[in-house]
C-alpha cells in the first residue's frame, strides 16, 4: 500500500486541477495506446489499481463501454471521484490486497502505482492473482535508466513515485518470478518531461515543486535534483499476458 505521505502528494496534485485529471504522464493517450495494444472485446472487465479520482475508470466507461472500476489507497480522491460521478465503482483499497476473487478480471491497469508501492512484488503477485488466464497487465511508471543511482533515490525524504521507481531489470525479473510474460515494452520518457514541467509551471518554481513532494517540509532542493539526474528517469508502457494454465503462488 502507499504510504499516507504518498497519497497526501497525489491528493495535493489532484486538488490543485492542473493535471486535467490523470495524476500521471502520458494521461489519455498512453491509456489508449494501451487499449490499442491489448484490444479487450467490448464488456471486458478491466480494472484501474491506484485510479485517483477516477478519471481512467470514466474514459473506459463512458467511452468504450467496458466495465471497469478502480480501488485507491487514498480516501479523499476516492470521494473526489464519487462526487464528480456518483455512478463511479471506486473501492477504497491497495493494490497489495485487492478485495477481489481469483480470475475476476481481463485487464488491470497499474499507472503510475507500482512505483508507489512498498512491496511491488505483493503488487504484482495481486494483480496476477485477480487476472483471468490470457489477461493483461497495463503497467506505465516511471524507471530508472542508471541502477547505480537507486541507493541515492531512495535514500531521499520524499514519499513518490521518484523514490520508488525500479530499474528495467528489476522489473522484469519481478514479473517473471509472479508468472507474466512480458509482450510490450515501449519508452514514453517524453511524457514524464511533458508533466513534470506541467507540474513545476503550477507550482511557480522547482523549489516550490520540490516541497509539494515533501508537504512543504524543509529540503536540500540540490540533493533531490542531484539524485534524480543521475538517475536518468525514464516511464514506460508495459503490457503482461497471465498465462492461461497458470495461477500466482
Amino acid at each position: 500500500m502507499a504510504s499516507g505521505g504518498a497519497c497526501a502528494v497525489y491528493e495535493r496534485i489532484a486538488a490543485n486541477g492542473g493535471t486535467d485529471g490523470f495524476i500521471r504522464p502520458g494521461g489519455v493517450a498512453l491509456t489508449q495506446r494501451a487499449l490499442s495494444l491489448c484490444a479487450f472485446a467490448p464488456g471486458s472487465f478491466l480494472l484501474d489499481v491506484g485510479c485517483g479520482t477516477g478519471t481512467t475508470v470514466e474514459h473506459l466507461n463512458q467511452r468504450f463501454g467496458f466495465f471497469a472500476a478502480g480501488v485507491d489507497p487514498s480516501l479523499p480522491m476516492i470521494l473526489q471521484g464519487r462526487a464528480k460521478n456518483s455512478f463511479l465503482p471506486l473501492i477504497r483499497a491497495a493494490g497489495e490486497s485487492l478485495p477481489f476473487q481469483d480470475a475476476q478480471w481481463d485487464g488491470v491497469f497499474a499507472e503510475c502505482s507500482l512505483s508507489l508501492s512498498a512491496n511491488p512484488q505483493r503488487f504484482l503477485r495481486e494483480c496476477f492473482r485477480v487476472l483471468r488466464g490470457g489477461g493483461r497487465l497495463i503497467l506505465n511508471d516511471v524507471y530508472v535508466r542508471n541502477a547505480e543511482a537507486i541507493p541515492q533515490l531512495r535514500a531521499l525524504s520524499m514519499d513518490c513515485c521518484l523514490t520508488g521507481a525500479l530499474s528495467v531489470e528489476e522489473l522484469m525479473v519481478e514479473l517473471k518470478e509472479c508468472g507474466f510474460a512480458v509482450s510490450t515494452w515501449e519508452d514514453h520518457s517524453a511524457a514524464l518531461k511533458q508533466f513534470a514541467a506541467r507540474l513545476v509551471f503550477s507550482q511557480g518554481s522547482a523549489r516550490s515543486f520540490w516541497c509539494s513532494l515533501t508537504g512543504g517540509e524543509p529540503i536540500d532542493a540540490l540533493r533531490i535534483e542531484r539524485a534524480v539526474s543521475r538517475a536518468k528517469l525514464g516511464y514506460f508502457l508495459a503490457i503482461a499476458e497471465k498465462p492461461a494454465s497458470l495461477r500466482c503462488a
